[in-house]
C-alpha cells in the first residue's frame, strides 16, 4: 500500500485570537489541500486539529501515513507517549482534551509516523501549510472552536 504524507500547520493572530489551519495531502502524484478558520481559538489547537482533519479526509483504514508539522507540542505528545499517560489520568490539568479523544481513534486506525520539520524553514509544503493556516484564520470566514469557546477543553 501507497504512503500518505500529510503536512500540517496550525495559526493563531493571538493567543487566544482569530485562527485556523492548514493540510496538504500527497498521494503519489495527487496533492490535496485544506483549511478552515476559526474566531477564537489557540495555535495549538489548530495544530492538533490540523492532523485530526488529515486523517478525517481518510477513505481507508490502515493506512501508512507520515505527517510533518512544524509543531513540537503535537509530535512530542504522540511519539513521547505523553498523550497515553494523559489518557490514564483523563487529562488532568491537560488542554485540548475534547481534539485529542478526536484524534485517539484515528490514530488506532492508522499506521501514523509524525515527523518534526523547522517551521517558515525551506520546506515548500510547510510553507504552503503555514500560508493556508495564516490566510483562514485572517479570513474573516470563521467557524466556532465549540470546543475552546464552551471552556471544555
Amino acid at each position: 500500500m501507497a504512503e500518505l504524507v500529510v503536512y500540517t500547520d496550525g495559526a493563531s493572530r493571538g493567543n487566544p485570537g482569530p485562527g485556523g489551519y492548514g493540510v496538504v495531502l500527497i498521494w503519489g502524484n495527487i496533492r490535496k489541500e485544506m483549511s478552515q478558520g476559526y474566531r477564537k481559538t489557540t495555535n495549538n489547537r489548530m495544530e492538533l486539529l490540523a492532523v485530526i482533519v488529515a486523517l478525517e479526509a481518510l477513505k481507508k483504514d490502515g493506512v501508512p501515513v507520515t505527517i510533518f508539522t512544524d509543531s513540537k507540542y503535537v509530535v512530542d505528545s504522540i511519539e513521547k507517549g505523553w498523550l497515553w499517560g494523559w489518557v490514564k489520568v483523563n487529562f488532568k490539568d491537560k488542554k485540548n482534551k475534547d481534539l485529542w479523544l478526536r484524534f485517539i481513534p484515528l490514530y488506532k486506525k492508522h499506521r501514523i509516523k509524525m515527523q518534526w520539520v523547522k517551521g517558515h524553514a525551506s520546506n515548500p509544503f510547510n510553507n504552503r501549510c503555514d500560508e493556508l493556516a495564516t490566510q483562514a484564520a485572517d479570513s474573516g470566514d470563521w467557524l466556532v472552536d465549540e470546543g475552546f469557546e464552551s471552556g471544555l477543553m
